[in-house]
């Protein structure tokens, strides 16, 4: 066989892949590459949306770490939501999947009833819980005076609207009991069978059966749930509105954050300096700001993704 024709094949075959991967190459250049590089881009640029983009080296960054009053408040919050609201869905989830995998009867309709909430739409379930948790004349805090306890304030309290917020994430956690379900059940029970008989406890089956065998899954549901919260956005917008009275119709400029910058995250940020400030430059630096710590948070849980598995070591 020539050189020639070697090359040749060799050409085709690099063509014949290119096409199968022309899907991926085109989605991943459309709605990945190009964002991110235009983004990248912007930072740099003073852009109104109006004029023509004009250069002006690190201002948008000076000013969004210095001088934007929303950026930090924004920050603080969404890593507040990162670390406290993933690890209770995380926990709440297991806890629900491991506990319905118990019942000996009553199953489909317990699952049923877990799962529902999770189909609710993000911003009916918002109102329902801003009602809900009403400091005045909510159910929730009638509840608790009748039974002699203080009433927070929730979402009209900064001290209280983000626990609010996790509160309502673990209402909707139907997602991840489903997933741990199916995990749960995948557990071989030869293996608690053997455990068992070596005396071990209910906890030590936990930790060295089922633990091990589902920390697979347990990676992907934080990972998810990192990824999600980064992307918080409806939810706080939504209860800030209601909660301060401010459900203006369109066209109307919403202040977002209430109470007192509390419920504030990075994606709004990028809404309010984008699309109400029309600083496209600053809002570009935000969005690469949120883009590094959702790869931070990413590339951290995966190089410990071993963790889990060596818990029992």
């Amino acid at each position: 066989m020539t050189t020639h024709t070697l090359r040749s094949k060799r050409r085709r075959s690099a063509l014949r892949t290119l096409a199968f991967l022309s899907p991926w190459l085109i989605g991943f250049s459309v709605f990945f590459a190009y964002p991110l590089i235009s983004t990248v881009y912007f930072s740099f640029m003073r852009y109104d949306g109006f004029r023509p983009p004009t250069f002006n080296g690190l201002d948008n960054w000076t000013y969004v770490f210095n001088d934007y009053p929303m950026f930090w408040p924004a920050l603080g919050n969404t890593l507040w939501l990162v670390l406290v609201m993933v690890t209770c869905r995380v926990a709440f989830g297991l806890g629900v999947g491991l506990l319905i995998t118990k019942l000996k009867t009553g199953t489909g309709v317990f699952r049923t009833l877990f799962y529902l909430p999770y189909l609710a739409p993000p911003v009916a379930a918002t109102l329902s819980f801003v009602f809900l948790l009403n400091p005045g004349t909510g159910p929730v805090n009638t509840m608790l005076e009748s039974v002699g306890l203080s009433p927070p304030s929730w979402f009209t309290d900064p001290n209280w609207s983000k626990p609010a917020l996790t509160l309502l994430a673990i209402w909707g956690v139907g997602d991840l009991m489903v997933i741990f379900m199916a995990a749960l059940l995948d557990v071989p029970k030869e293996q608690y069978e053997a455990a068992q008989l070596d005396g071990a406890s209910a906890w030590q089956q936990f930790r060295f059966v089922t633990l091990p065998n589902i920390s697979p899954i347990v990676l992907f549901a934080v990972v998810t749930g990192v990824i999600a919260t980064m992307q918080y956005y409806t939810q706080p917008l939504v209860a800030a509105k209601v909660a301060s009275g401010n459900m203006g119709g369109s066209g109307q400029i919403f202040e977002p954050g209430y109470p007192e910058k509390s419920t504030l995250t990075l994606p709004q940020v990028i809404f309010n300096a984008g699309f109400q400030r029309f600083d496209y430059g600053a809002a570009a630096v935000v969005a690469l700001v949120l883009f590094a710590l959702a790869m931070l948070f990413t590339t951290l849980l995966m190089r410990r993704r071993g963790g889990l598995i060596r818990i029992g070591d």
